[in-house]
């Protein structure tokens, strides 16, 4: 049967009837912290006229990621618990299935461009200021949002053709799960998924880890000054980029063995899913980056006051 028409029932969740309000309780809490601690580092990157450098305009890029992310997953749970059948249209599993991994290349892509930023700042100094214009921020900015769009389009598109044999996803939103409910999976949808990996995933990491080696080979030659603006500035970003390696790595598992993992344990990795990365993305470089961290002790000092 053609998925179009049908709804699909999402089976990630366990006990719901038992623990609806305390669900709904849950993920509006988070939703509303993922909102505000996204929103003021944002604003701050804004407002600022000392934040309109690259490093902070691609972190403002990030947690603008994050706000899209979470108002297409965070409604709709909210919606779901308080339902008595847990369900999504085809074309609405579609579109998360879609905005979920565009905006997870969208954040490879952006990690890279921050890297390529500090390696420039660090290695070669002089060029900086040529090399990271506005125009090449706006290349960069551009890159990371269209370029994975483009390729998930594709898989997004060709997979929502298949047939379908099953309508129960094991999960509370749509993401690679859902190719399990299809009667075959084609041969292009696995190449092309390769390539999307590739493009989206593997090739930033590697770009990542080839920059910050040599990074730490010119900080390891280098005074402390320049130590510690390493530390302030490269470190953030590694602690990101783990985080949400392993969360990605979370999705590929939780798709992968299905069938091997229990009901509580799915839950408890999917929720990692929605909530590291979008809230303590915010949290990191609020509290890591010297010249945001100054701006939100105003905030809050103005405040008591």
């Amino acid at each position: 049967m053609n998925g179009t028409h049908y709804l699909i029932s999402l089976g990630g969740y366990v006990d719901v009837d038992k623990y609806r309000y305390v669900y709904f309780a849950v993920f509006l809490m988070l939703y509303l912290l993922i909102l505000c601690c996204n929103l003021t580092i944002i604003c701050l990157v804004w407002i600022h006229r000392n934040l309109h450098e690259p490093m902070y305009i691609f972190i403002a890029a990030l947690s603008f990621n994050s706000l899209l992310f979470s108002t297409v997953i965070y409604p709709k749970l909210l919606v779901d618990v308080l339902s008595y059948r847990q369900s999504i249209s085809h074309s609405a599993c579609m579109f998360q299935y879609l905005i979920f991994y565009s905006l997870a290349g969208s954040d490879f892509l952006l990690l890279s461009a921050m890297a390529y930023d500090r390696y420039v700042s660090i290695c070669r100094p002089l060029q900086y200021a040529a090399t990271m214009r506005p125009a090449s921020v706006v290349v960069f900015l551009t890159v990371a949002w269209i370029l994975p769009a483009c390729l998930v389009l594709v898989a997004t598109v060709f997979t929502a053709q298949q047939k379908m044999c099953h309508l129960v996803l094991s999960g509370m939103f749509c993401n690679n799960a859902i190719q399990k409910l299809y009667c075959v999976v084609p041969r292009f949808l696995t190449v092309w998924g390769l390539v999307v990996l590739t493009n989206i995933t593997l090739f930033p990491v590697l770009f990542i880890l080839f920059t910050y080696i040599k990074i730490f080979i010119v900080t390891y030659r280098s005074c402390g000054e320049i130590r510690k603006k390493v530390a302030e500035t490269c470190l953030p970003h590694l602690m990101v980029l783990i985080s949400f390696s392993c969360l990605c790595g979370f999705d590929v598992i939780i798709a992968r063995l299905e069938s091997e993992l229990s009901k509580t344990v799915r839950l408890i990795m999917s929720l990692q899913i929605v909530v590291y990365n979008p809230l303590f993305n915010p949290i990191i470089y609020g509290v890591k980056m010297k010249e945001i961290w100054k701006h939100i002790r105003k905030l809050l000092f103005c405040h008591r006051r």
